[in-house]
Order: structure tokens, then sequence, then C-alpha cells
């Protein structure tokens, strides 16, 4: 009974907010179902959102950059007349990654419903990003192996990979471009992944503000006040 009402704090629900037969029911095995619920509800809308034309384009807050050195040098491009070339070398780095999210759907959601009871107590008691935290340990290896052939065929259609490399090479002559940054196909397929983490982690912080209007009685159970 103990380790019951132990769980129940870690969810952050007070003893007034739940009835006694709620109480009862809710044990660290039901819990975790919650939190599974919680974790693989907000994987599935990430890649929905991600995962279409401008999931990613059109997201200030995924939306792929230049590398900083390449930003600079873009600057350059831009003010002789070479604009145009740095935006589409942009637009095919996003369009690239909205192509490669939708397959980690499955992994995802495999990811979230096998987690233990003992993950899903980590992430209540772990920090703000502990769902990001746990997709990245569990599947950013995986997914980074599936993603990347994505992305290389998405940027091999628009010779995006012979444009990057010519802006790398204007910018390595001035010494603004690190190694790391001058492999396209990695670099797209990290940010790809670090915006969905990312996302991921913004449906769970909804789900936990208004787990009523998730219509899941689970979700209510587990994370209402």
């Amino acid at each position: 009974m103990r380790r019951r009402q132990f769980t129940v704090r870690l969810l952050g629900i007070g003893a007034a907010g739940l009835s006694a037969s709620a109480k009862a029911a809710l044990g660290e095995s039901e819990a975790a179902s919650g939190i599974r619920a919680a974790l693989e509800r907000g994987a599935e809308a990430a890649v929905s959102l991600l995962g279409r034309p401008d999931g990613f384009l059109g997201n200030p807050k995924v939306r792929i950059p230049l590398p900083g050195a390449l930003a600079s040098v873009a600057k350059l491009l831009k003010a002789t007349g070479q604009g145009q070339k740095v935006e589409d070398l942009v637009t095919a780095m996003n369009r690239a990654a909205e192509a490669a999210v939708p397959k980690a759907k499955t992994l995802l959601v495999q990811a979230a419903k096998s987690m233990s009871v003992e993950d899903a107590l980590k992430i209540v008691r772990g920090p703000d990003d502990a769902v990001t935290q746990f997709f990245a340990r569990k599947t950013r290896e995986p997914l980074g192996v599936q993603f990347l052939p994505i992305v290389a065929h998405a940027t091999e259609r628009v010779s995006l990979a012979d444009k990057y490399n010519a802006l790398a090479a204007k910018g390595a002559k001035f010494g603004l471009v690190k190694a790391e940054d001058a492999n396209l196909n990695q670099y797209v397929t990290g940010k790809a992944l670090d915006g969905l983490y990312l996302m991921i982690g913004e449906e769970e912080r909804k789900i936990r503000r208004d787990p009523i209007g998730t219509g899941s009685e689970i979700l209510k159970k587990v994370f209402g006040r």
C-alpha cells in the first residue's frame, strides 16, 4: 500500500484530488500504463506534426538552419545575388527531414509500449526533459540509421549535396566550416531527430497540463488533479 501511495505522490496527484476508489485502483502498474499511453500519444502527435509538408520548414521551433558558420557564408552569397540558392538549400534540407520523420512512428510506439514500471517512474521523477531523454536513449541510434538513407535520397533528388558541398567549400576558404558540419546528410539527420524529440516533449507537457482534454480515462486518472 505504501508503494501505491508513493506512486500517486510522484505523479503529482494529491490525496484530496482522488476518491478512495480511485486511490485503491491506481497502482504502480496502472500508473506505468498511463505514462506509456502519454508517450505513445505524444510520439504519434509529434510524427504527425513534423512528417508533412512544412512540418519542419514552417515551424520556427524545429526549422533546420544552415550550421552557424555556413550561415555567415550564406550572408555573403546573398550579398552577391545568390540568395535564392541559399533559400533552396535550406528548403531542401527541411524537406528531407519531413520525408524521414514518418519512419520513426513504429519504433517510437514500440519504445513506449515496452517501457517498464521503473522507466515510467524515472520519467515522473525526472526533469522536464525526461521524456526526451527516454526516447533519445531508446531510439536515437536506430532512428539515425533509418533516417540517414531517407535523407540522402531526398538530398540527391534535388542535388542538395552538391549545393551544400559547394557552400561549405566557400566557407572552408575562410576557416568558417568545421569538419562535422561538412557532412550534409549527418547534419540533417541529427537536426531531424532533435526536432522530433523536442516536439514529443511538447506533446507530453500538453497532456500533463490538460489530461481531461485527451479523452483518455487512464491519462485522466494518472495526470488529473
